[in-house]
């Protein structure tokens, strides 16, 4: 990773003389039209990328810009994707938002489950051992949820076009305003995580290390962090 990183800021900028947010700079690095939206990444790992970068705090921010190769390329029809980038979410979230976001996310994580297990084809019993994990934490939550959602048939075409969104929304603003030392690292983390799933999903194989991404054209991420200004 070039030693030169972008000043990243929130929102959606006209321009790079504007400022860039990261999937803005995802667009320039991958050679699309200026963007926030570039076809390059998943939509909602796209999704995922806007909303920790407009959450994360002004001094955390440019911390992020070292991911931001590893969501180029990161896109494809695997049904499993929407699920799995929800499921990573949830699982992040559901120890340390408040109670009231706590029940959304433990629902989410079994909606998640349940679908996987039925593109999978296999029990919906048989949990992630992140998402044992994290419903483990809350036991009461875990209990509600699991009794709301008796009964309740959540299709794949469903969750990725509503339920999906609205996890990620829900657990990245929880995060956010969850009481915790240090917000911004699970934010980053979570990222980081999704699209470490996204890259086992689309390659077949869990990666080795931290995904890296394609290789950046050195003179391309200058010429960006030229036009979109230095973080200091």
């Amino acid at each position: 990773m070039p030693e030169a990183m972008p000043m990243l800021s929130r929102g959606k900028h006209r321009n790079p003389s504007k400022g860039a947010c990261f999937m803005e700079f995802a667009s320039y690095l991958a050679g699309e039209r200026w963007s926030d939206h570039p076809s390059c990444t998943h939509p909602l790992l796209a999704g995922l990328a806007r909303l920790v970068n407009d959450h994360t705090s002004d001094a955390a921010r440019p911390r992020l810009a070292g991911l931001i190769p590893s969501v180029i390329g990161l896109t494809g029809d695997d049904p499993r994707l929407d699920a799995r980038i929800a499921l990573c979410a949830a699982t992040a979230a559901l120890p340390v938002v408040a109670h009231e976001r706590q029940l959304a996310m433990a629902v989410s994580i079994f909606s998640a489950e349940h679908v996987l297990a039925e593109v999978e084809g296999r029990s919906p019993r048989d949990l992630d051992p992140r998402s044992r994990e994290a419903l483990a934490q809350v036991p009461e939550a875990a209990r509600w949820a699991r009794d709301f959602g008796r009964g309740v048939r959540v299709s794949p075409k469903g969750f990725r076009r509503y339920a999906a969104p609205n996890t990620v929304q829900l657990a990245v603003r929880g995060i956010a305003q969850a009481c915790v030392p240090d917000p911004d690292t699970l934010l980053r983390d979570l990222l980081a995580g999704a699209v470490e799933d996204c890259w086992t999903l689309l390659r077949g194989a869990e990666p080795a290390g931290p995904v890296a991404g394609p290789a950046v054209d050195p003179g391309r991420w200058a010429d960006a962090c030229r036009l979109t200004g230095l973080s200091a």
